[in-house]
């Protein structure tokens, strides 16, 4: 490995979509993968090692502060931080509402607070959210600014994310807030010469999706994505796009947004041939 410092891409969760932004970006930079997995790590790495990619690998767990911080000093021994892309995060199948809440609401605000402080001038960081935060429905006032303004540390003691006993509303909720946190980092990232956005994906063809388009809710997706307006699932590539896009030069003045990326499911969800979705969900 050479001895001199290069730009540091960061990438957290490394599976299709981290995976795709990260080949867009990382070509002459280091490329650290994190993942709650060693394994997963490893796997991404090698993938993008056989592709040019210069790449170290690390095991991370977004709920733990002292673990992100750990990331943090690893990714500065190759250099200034420029980008961070945040994919990790646990879905509404996947765990109870505890896990959900403290891994995609509490360990993202944690992710974009502790590298806002380091990130270089002129970088940017992405954050995946979902298409889940735009089918929440009207929040309070005060509720938003809760999510977008409460110490990270606090987040999860506010009296309605206490409430939540449903892993959807968990997700749905963790979603929105990873949104009106970016709104509110783009201050902070701004001053010191930094974007930092989120996309919010619809259904992506990953492994994952595979088994659930094939599995025993299949036919209920099947249908949604023929009668969304794109008439089909999205791909790793698209939203890799994208990310790509808003990272670059082209992107300066974009900043504190998020972006739909689902075929138009969400706008069907609430004035098209979705709507029937409104009574399962």
């Amino acid at each position: 490995m050479s001895e001199k410092k290069k730009d540091v891409v960061v990438l957290v969760g490394t599976g299709s979509i981290g995976q795709a932004i990260a080949r867009r970006i990382g070509a002459g930079n280091h490329v650290v993968l994190a993942d709650l997995h060693q394994k997963n790590a490893e796997a991404a790495g090698k993938i993008l090692v056989d592709a040019g990619f210069e790449v170290s690998t690390i095991s991370v767990d977004i709920s733990s502060r002292e673990s992100i911080i750990k990331l943090i000093e690893h990714a500065q021994h190759f250099g200034a931080i420029t980008n961070l892309v945040n994919a990790a995060g646990v879905s509404p199948s996947q765990a109870p509402v505890e896990v959900i809440l403290k891994v995609d609401l509490y360990g993202t605000a944690v992710l974009l607070e502790e590298f806002g402080k380091v990130i270089a001038e002129g970088g940017s960081g992405i954050i995946i959210s979902s298409q889940s935060g735009h089918r929440l429905g009207a929040l309070s006032e005060e509720e938003n600014r809760l999510l977008a303004t409460t110490p990270t540390d606090e987040l999860l003691k506010l009296s309605f994310i206490k409430e939540i006993s449903d892993t959807l509303k968990a997700y749905q909720y963790s979603k929105r807030c990873n949104g009106l946190r970016v709104m509110y980092e783009a201050t902070n990232w701004g001053k010191r010469g930094a974007t930092v956005n989120s996309i919010s994906p619809g259904v992506i063809i990953t492994p994952l999706a595979n088994d659930e388009l094939n599995g025993p809710r299949g036919e209920g997706y099947r249908k949604m994505l023929a009668l969304c307006p794109a008439g089909r699932a999205g791909t790793p590539d698209e939203v890799g796009e994208l990310a790509e896009f808003l990272m670059s030069k082209r992107g300066r003045f974009i900043t504190g947004a998020d972006y739909l990326i689902d075929g138009g499911t969400t706008a069907s969800y609430w004035f098209g041939d979705l709507q029937y979705l409104k009574n399962t969900h």
